[in-house]
C-alpha cells in the first residue's frame, strides 16, 4: 500500500469524506497510485487516518460514482487510468524562499573536471570505459548463497546488528589472512578498517591528517576522484610526474605531508612502479615524515610476469597506508573496500566514519566473508582474471592494426589501455565523434594537473567490453582517428 500522505483538518468545516475524496483525487492525478495495483481498503485508509470505515466509503463511492476509481470484482477498488488526466490537481505554492545557489558552500575543487560516465553505457555496441565490470562474471549463484546463509543463525546476528564503529570481525579475518598475505602484507585485525569503497577510504584519511596547511603529492597524469577529495579538505594538491616505470620520485619528500599514488597499476597510465623507485620513496617518506597512501586498486590483473609486492609489504616502519577494493572484480555497486594502517590512524579514522555513516552495511560485510571463506572469491577471480586476460591482448592486437599510430608495449595489467595519440589528435573531439558511432571511450586531459594539459591522450577500457565488439569498435576507432589527422 503505498502512503495517502493524506491530511485530515478536524477544525475545518468541509465533511472529512470530502477531505479524503479530495486528497485521493490529488494522488490520482499526480501519479501516487500505481493503476496496476489496487488502492488501499477502507479498513486500512481508516486506521491510518483514525476516522470511520463510513468515512473512508463515501469518499470512495464518490470517486467510483464520477468514474475516477473503479470496483473489479474480488481484486478491489484501482484507479482508472482513462480519468487520471482530467482530475483535479490542488494548486500549491511551491515557489522556494531560499537562495540555494548562494547557499550551497562552494569547495575548492569546483574548477576541477570530474570524470563523466553515461549511466546508458551498456546500451551502446562498444563500450569501452574503464570502472565498469563485466556482470557475467560476478558469481551471482554464490553470492545468493552467502546473502541467505548470512540471515541466519550464527551469522545473522552480524548481518543485523548497529556495531556502531566496528566492523564485521569474519570479514576483516578474511582480509587479513587471505587478502593481504597474498600482496605480501602482514596484518592484526586493529589495523583494518572496512570502508565503503576504497574512495571512502580516501575521504576519511583527507578528514583526518589534511586541512589548510597540508600540501599532499599526487601522481601527474592521477587520480581524478583523489584530486577532488584532497581539495576539498582546503590541503595544496601538487603533481609528481609519471613515466612509463610510474611516479619520478623527486629529490626530497620534505614539505609534502601525504604522499598518494597508485604503484601497482599506475592511474591511468598502468604503468609499475619499480621496486627501486618503491625503496626510494619509502626512505624520502622516512626522513620526511610524508605518510604515504598506496592505492591498490587492481594488482590482481596481471596478465604477464610475477605480480610485484605491495609498498606496503616493503615498508618495515607501517606507516604506509594501504587501500584495496573490491570493486573491480565484484561490482562497483557493492562499495565495499578496506584500508590498513597503523593502528593509532585506523582507530581516528573509524571514529571520523562512525559519524559519517556509522559503518557499512552489515549483512554485505558477512555476506562477502562467507564468499571469500567458501573459495568462491578466488575461484571467481581466476576466472574473471582469465575473461581479462583474453580482452587484454584482444584489444592490444587490434589498437596495434587499426590506430594509425606506431603502438608501444602496453603494461601487461590494468583493465584499460592509456593511449598516446600524435601531438595534433584532440581527445575531445574524437570522444564526442566516437559517441555518435557508439564507441565510447574517455579523454586523458582530465586526468593531468594544470591549465593547458595535453590534448592527444585517451583511455580505452576493455573490463566490461564484449569480447565480439572489441575488434570492430576499435577499427571504428581507428576510421576516426585517420579522418581527424586529416588520413
Amino acid at each position: 500500500m503505498p502512503r495517502t500522505l493524506i491530511e485530515i483538518d478536524r477544525s475545518s468545516d468541509e465533511p472529512l469524506y470530502r477531505q479524503v475524496r479530495r486528497a485521493i483525487e490529488h494522488g490520482i492525478a499526480i501519479g501516487t497510485f500505481d493503476p496496476a495495483r489496487r488502492l488501499p481498503s477502507s479498513r486500512e485508509l481508516a486506521v491510518e487516518l483514525g476516522v470511520s470505515r463510513n468515512t473512508i466509503n463515501l469518499a470512495y463511492q464518490e470517486l467510483v460514482a464520477e468514474g475516477y476509481v473503479e470496483s473489479r470484482e474480488r481484486s478491489g477498488l484501482f484507479v482508472n487510468g482513462e480519468m487520471r488526466p482530467h482530475c483535479a490537481v490542488e494548486e500549491r505554492d511551491t515557489e522556494s524562499r531560499i537562495d540555494w545557489a548562494g547557499r550551497v558552500r562552494r569547495f575548492p575543487d569546483a574548477g576541477v573536471a570530474h570524470i563523466e560516465k553515461r549511466t546508458d553505457w551498456a546500451s551502446y555496441p562498444y563500450p569501452f570505459l574503464a570502472g565498469q565490470v563485466d556482470i557475467t562474471a560476478f558469481p551471482a549463484r554464490s553470492w545468493t548463497r552467502c546473502l541467505r546463509d548470512s540471515l541466519y543463525r550464527p551469522h545473522v546476528f552480524h548481518s543485523l546488528q548497529d556495531s556502531v564503529g566496528s566492523d564485521d570481525p569474519m570479514l576483516v579475518e578474511m582480509v587479513c589472512r587471505q587478502l593481504l598475505t597474498t600482496r605480501g602484507i602482514e596484518a592484526d585485525p586493529e589495523e583494518v578498517l572496512i570502508t565503503v569503497g576504497s574512495q571512502q577510504g580516501l575521504d576519511l584519511l583527507g578528514r583526518v591528517l589534511l586541512g589548510p596547511d597540508q600540501v599532499v603529492g599526487i601522481e601527474n597524469p592521477g587520480y581524478l576522484d583523489a584530486r577532488h577529495i584532497f581539495l576539498r579538505t582546503g590541503a595544496r594538491v601538487t603533481g609528481i610526474d609519471v613515466d612509463s616505470r610510474g611516479l619520478q620520485p623527486p629529490e626530497s619528500l620534505d614539505g609534502i605531508d601525504l604522499l598518494y599514488l597508485t604503484p601497482s597499476h599506475q592511474h591511468p597510465t598502468n604503468a609499475t612502479l619499480s621496486i627501486g623507485r618503491r625503496r626510494q620513496l619509502l626512505a624520502q617518506a622516512a626522513a620526511s615524515g610524508t605518510v604515504v597512501v598506496e592505492d591498490d586498486y587492481d594488482s590482481e590483473f596481471r596478465y604477464q610476469g610475477s605480480p610485484t609486492p605491495a609498498l606496503k609489504a616493503l615498508d618495515n616502519s607501517g606507516d604506509a597506508v594501504y587501500l584495496g577494493t573490491f570493486s573491480k572484480f565484484l561490482s562497483p555497486g557493492l562499495r565495499l573496500g578496506y584500508l590498513v594502517g597503523p593502528r593509532e590512524l585506523v582507530r581516528a579514522l573509524r571514529e571520523a566514519r562512525r559519524y559519517v555513516l556509522r559503518h557499512p552495511p552489515g549483512q554485505l560485510q558477512r555476506a562477502l566473508a562467507l564468499l571469500i571463506e567458501s573459495g568462491e572469491y578466488h575461484r571467481s577471480l581466476r576466472r574473471y582474471r582469465t575473461k581479462l586476460m583474453r580482452k587484454w591482448t584482444a584489444t592490444c592486437a587490434a589498437v596495434t592494426e587499426y590506430l594509425p599510430w606506431a603502438q608501444g608495449p602496453y603494461p601487461p595489467g590494468g583493465v584499460s589501455l592509456w593511449m598516446t595519440g600524435p601531438s595534433e589528435l584532440d581527445c575531445r573531439v574524437l570522444v564526442a565523434r566516437a559517441e555518435e558511432l557508439g564507441v565510447l571511450i574517455e579523454p586523458g586531459d582530465i586526468f593531468f594537473l594544470g591549465d593547458d594539459p595535453p590534448r592527444n591522450h585517451f583511455r580505452i577500457g576493455f573490463s566490461a567490453t564484449p569480447p565480439s565488439a572489441i575488434d570492430p569498435g576499435i577499427r571504428l576507432l581507428g576510421d576516426l582517428c585517420r579522418e581527424l589527422l586529416g588520413g
